[in-house]
């Protein structure tokens, strides 16, 4: 039977089934009924045909100088680079490739260093399983915890990390350090003369201890919230609705000196914590408007009184001035003829007596003397 091979592909010679030679590109001529067969593959990229181990095939003198074969150990990782450039993962123990057109090469990565080692870059990592390493992003204002086999290895600062899953199984926390705000919102408190309110408090605080925290608390924010109620309930359970109104700021202080003595118990310290809004219940609220418009209304009575009395004052002061001086009294009574005329169109008068004792007595006026 004839064979042509072209100059970029061999053929596998076989008899019967077991392999005898390569051959490169040329016409051939193989008896078939004699148990011959030829296998034609392409020479680039990586050895399709494997029918054959490898171990047999090597034996060839043109299969060997022809390809590249390559291992990769336990504990290692491949990359596959061709012509210089990295395509692919390596992800299993032998590779043989055709090293006739294209140069092929495989990179081999250690793992039995847990930490990655900066020889392995981002661009390598790409390739490579998330299953096979851990990474670990600390930001700004927050601490990395790293764990091999669950025990705790190191403390990280602001950075990313990257581990081999190869010795160890890792894990991790990071835990935020930055401060944070807690709102209790709607709490229903009943004060001490069982009149039921409900309350908005604002907390807040920051972890101390990164290390303490993780080893000691679990549902931070679920534990905080029931202990904030209950010093809310413990304070304002023992004051009247009308003093809680009026020691906003003394309750504030209480709540805050309550939870301050309990925050050993989560590994944080509170930097603030005070009552935000008191929300009172309808009818209670109607009661305390109508006592205060009452409030606001006596006390402008109380003004109008005291303007009116004053008043009063002013004027008998006036009058004691002008019965001591007459002059001033004189005075005082033009004044108060010459409003009198600006407002008149047509004032008639007698000869009887005087044009200004007639004008005050129209008004009411006594002459003075």
């Amino acid at each position: 039977m004839k064979y042509t091979i072209k100059d970029n592909q061999a053929g596998f010679v076989l008899k019967n089934g077991v392999f005898q030679k390569m051959v490169g590109s040329g016409t051939y001529h193989f008896p078939k009924m004699l148990g011959y067969q030829v296998e034609i593959e392409e020479m680039a990229g990586e050895l399709d045909y494997l029918d054959v181990p490898y171990q047999v095939l090597s034996k060839d003198p043109m299969f060997l100088s022809s390809t590249i074969h390559m291992e990769i150990p336990d504990g290692f990782l491949g990359l596959l680079y061709i012509n210089g450039k990295l395509t692919s993962f390596a992800h299993r123990k032998e590779y043989t490739f055709w090293n006739v057109f294209d140069k092929c090469e495989i990179k081999i990565i250690s793992m039995e260093e847990t930490v990655i080692g900066e020889g392995v870059t981002k661009q390598m990592l790409s390739f490579v399983p998330t299953k096979f390493y851990t990474e670990i992003s600390v930001g700004e204002g927050e601490t990395g915890l790293v764990y091999y086999d669950n025990m705790l290895h190191q403390q990280l600062p602001k950075g990313i990390y990257r581990y081999w899953n190869y010795k160890y199984n890792i894990s991790y926390q990071v835990i935020d350090m930055k401060q944070r705000e807690l709102d209790i919102v709607g709490q229903e408190i009943l004060t001490r003369d069982k009149i039921g309110i409900r309350m908005n408090i604002a907390c807040m605080y920051k972890i101390r201890d990164a290390v303490e925290f993780a080893a000691t608390v679990s549902d931070l924010k679920g534990q905080l919230y029931s202990t904030a109620q209950l010093a809310i309930r413990e304070i304002v359970g023992n004051y009247r609705l009308d003093e809680i109104l009026e020691k906003k700021e003394q309750a504030s202080k209480e709540i805050y000196a309550v939870l301050k003595g309990r925050e050993d118990m989560f590994c944080i310290n509170f930097l603030s914590a005070g009552i935000k809004d008191i929300i009172l219940p309808g009818e209670i609220r109607e009661i305390m408007n109508s006592v205060l418009v009452a409030e606001k209304t006596a006390q402008a009575n109380v003004i109008s009184r005291r303007e009116e009395v004053a008043s009063t004052r002013s004027l008998l002061n006036t009058a004691k001035l002008m019965d001591e001086n007459q002059t001033l009294y004189k005075l005082k009574e033009l004044e108060y003829l010459e409003k009198i005329c600006q407002k008149v169109g047509e004032i008639s008068v007698d000869g009887t007596m005087g044009v200004v004792e007639q004008l005050g007595k129209m008004i009411g006026f006594r002459q003075a003397g």
